[in-house]
């Protein structure tokens, strides 16, 4: 795929939608490139990360459960797979699977790294744009706690931000 392609790709990705153009083609010129067939496993449940992807073309199919049951989730061109593992080296919370044909872009964590020193501005929007991700996914699960206590009755201890 052209230089060019995977820039417009990147450019509507979330997160990556926050970078310049020239950060962009920095992220596309470095990345790697992944062509799977129906039924190629990317990564497995478990598995240690080595970078984020982004899916270019297809659907893979994410399942946390490895059952057999249908996937949670079936991320499209344009979707990002593994937003943690982006910055991190973290353990992969589901399996991802093609469930067609499908082409995905690779960033190591070690690339965002020299895009985030090199093009700062970008720095700064994607912490923005992760901690109110964070701070939704935090009300989520506060909604949910309030739910869990109104049908159970008891109380159920919030966990503080430094607690484990």
């Amino acid at each position: 795929m052209a230089l060019e392609d995977d820039i417009t790709i990147l450019s509507g990705a979330p997160l990556f939608n926050l970078l310049d153009r020239d950060a962009l083609r920095l992220v596309a010129f470095a990345a790697e490139s992944r062509v799977l067939r129906a039924g190629d496993t990317l990564f497995r449940k478990g598995d240690r990360s080595d970078g984020g992807f982004v899916v270019v073309k297809g659907a893979i199919a994410l399942d946390a459960n490895d059952d057999g049951s249908p996937a949670a989730f079936i991320a499209g061109p344009g979707a990002v797979i593994g937003k943690a593992a982006l910055f991190a080296r973290i353990e992969r919370p589901a399996t991802a699977t093609a469930r067609e044909p499908s082409t995905v872009i690779r960033v190591s964590p070690s690339l965002m790294r020299r895009v985030l020193e090199e093009f700062p501005a970008a720095a700064a929007a994607m912490e923005q744009a992760m901690a109110e991700e964070l701070t939704r996914l935090s009300r989520g699960l506060e909604q949910v706690r309030q739910k869990l206590i109104a049908i159970d009755g008891e109380e159920i201890p919030a966990v503080a931000p430094d607690e484990s």
